[in-house]
């Protein structure tokens, strides 16, 4: 049996098992099945050496770190919200009012049409950096970059990003 169909075969078994491991940890069923497809998917792209007694443990190992990607978002994005909502309490000219303070989703939305302006290659490396957690080397190793040129990009999308921020305030 070769390792696709070693995987696919585990993910019609446990599928639903591995929705609810995920979902008990507080997470809407809607995203823990979105993370297990994710999971899954990256599992078939992979190049690691998967056997079936590695391939559960495996599983679980992503899904566990899935989940703690999942709120180290959600965490950040709060952080925001809240830091956000203090500047507006902090300023005597701001607005008190709920609509005034804007949530995570419109900051994401205004980040996303910032990074329309970068060139592609900056605005791909941010998105991975940002929303998948990966590392300036775990990046340049992906895209098949040079470290150094990266590291130049990201810095680049960073600096875009703070001044099209910087522009809205």
């Amino acid at each position: 049996m070769n390792i696709n169909q070693l995987i696919s075969n585990y993910y019609s078994l446990h599928r639903d098992e591995i929705i609810h491991f995920i979902a008990v940890r507080n997470i809407h069923d809607d995203d823990a099945q979105d993370m297990v497809q994710d999971l899954f998917l990256h599992l078939l792209g992979s190049r690691h050496l998967i056997t079936p007694q590695t391939l559960p443990c495996l599983v679980y190992t992503m899904a566990r770190n899935s989940v703690s990607d999942y709120y180290r978002r959600r965490r950040v994005y709060e952080e925001y919200e809240h830091f956000i909502k203090r500047s507006a309490s902090d300023n005597k000219y701001a607005q008190t009012d709920i609509e005034s303070v804007i949530t995570a989703r419109q900051l994401v939305e205004r980040m996303e049409r910032s990074l329309v302006r970068l060139p592609e290659a900056c605005g791909r490396i941010y998105r991975l950096h940002i929303y998948n957690g990966l590392k300036v080397g775990d990046i340049a190793k992906q895209l098949e970059l040079p470290y150094k040129q990266v590291e130049n990009r990201l810095g680049q999308a960073r600096h875009h990003i703070r001044q099209q921020f910087k522009a809205c305030v």
